[in-house]
């Protein structure tokens, strides 16, 4: 794996962990839509006026609409579909497994839709992943009932639909824009729906706690500007399945999180469940050499290797 593609794999996996920690952060001080609301004004106004200043250009209506889409599923669809539903009771843990079923989904639908090829080694390796994720938080699936109600558990489903088909929309674009357009326009329409879910649900007052405004900081600079500006990176290079391969190493990194800055230490299952995700990532995402022969046959033949005949001979 190359160096560039190495850092973009390990880049992502650490942002994208790190939401999770500033939720926890976040949410002890107040209610996660009130979070949400300032995470993403900070962010669209200070994203929106750093590309206001160093890289105003003009945007083609097509760009606007098909990134308007892809930032209301990814962060609005995503974020809200997770947050909502272990604000209803569903165990973080639940919610968590439930999204990691994103990778065997985008192997299912990648070939058809993009034309991506999934070997069957990336397949064993995508339901190994999932099987660590299952370890790492089987606290909170053999934790019993919880009082969410039924039909909350369909809304991990839905976020991992949502930003599956951001993931897919962006592959298709046809006006694509870099991360450093695209994440601005994301989080000024990720900011006008969270917005309006705080001021529906009476939570768009933020608390005067410093607390509250750090946690606002890290998630803007880490997961919002980080995480996703790793993932849509991801995405171009490594394509839909590899990227989603590497969300399963989240759940273990989380734990790292939470064990240096909570004092949650993880259990032996947990640390299994970490191991086996490794391996699971590690078949899915690297990628075989090619046989010597098969790259020889494939090698263009070499001007040198081909001898010319002298003008003179051929008059």
């Amino acid at each position: 794996m190359p160096v560039s593609a190495a850092v973009t794999a390990i880049g992502l996996v650490v942002m994208w962990s790190s939401g999770f920690i500033g939720a926890e952060l976040g949410t002890r001080e107040a209610p996660a839509d009130t979070l949400l609301m300032w995470r993403f004004l900070a962010a669209a106004a200070i994203l929106g006026g750093a590309w206001a200043l160093f890289r105003r250009r003009r945007l083609r209506p097509r760009a606007l609409a098909e990134q308007a889409a892809i930032g209301a599923l990814s962060q609005g669809g995503y974020l809200g579909g997770i947050v909502w539903a272990v604000g209803l009771g569903v165990p973080s843990g639940t919610a968590a497994l439930i999204a990691a079923l994103q990778p065997l989904a985008a192997g299912a639908l990648a070939g058809r839709l993009l034309g991506e090829t999934v070997s069957p080694r990336q397949w064993a390796g995508l339901t190994i992943g999932l099987g660590g994720v299952a370890l790492v938080v089987q606290g909170d699936l053999s934790a019993g009932p919880t009082a969410a109600p039924t039909w909350a558990y369909g809304l991990p489903f839905a976020a991992m639909a949502a930003l599956l088909a951001a993931s897919f929309l962006e592959r298709r674009a046809r006006a694509p824009l870099a991360p450093v357009d695209a994440i601005p326009l994301h989080c000024l329409v990720s900011a006008v729906l969270f917005t309006g879910v705080a001021l529906v649900g009476g939570h768009a007052a933020p608390p005067t706690g410093g607390g509250f405004w750090a946690a606002v900081a890290w998630t803007v600079l880490l997961s919002t500007v980080g995480g996703y500006g790793f993932y849509w990176l991801s995405l171009r290079r490594n394509g839909v399945t590899g990227t989603s391969a590497l969300i399963y190493l989240t759940p273990p990194t989380t734990l790292v999180w939470a064990y240096a800055m909570f004092g949650d230490a993880p259990g032996w299952t947990a640390l299994a469940g970490m191991a086996v995700c490794v391996i699971g990532v590690t078949a899915a995402t690297v990628r075989r050499r090619p046989d010597r022969s098969a790259r020889l046959a494939e090698e263009p033949v070499r001007d040198r290797a081909v001898p010319r005949v002298p003008a003179e001979w051929a008059e």
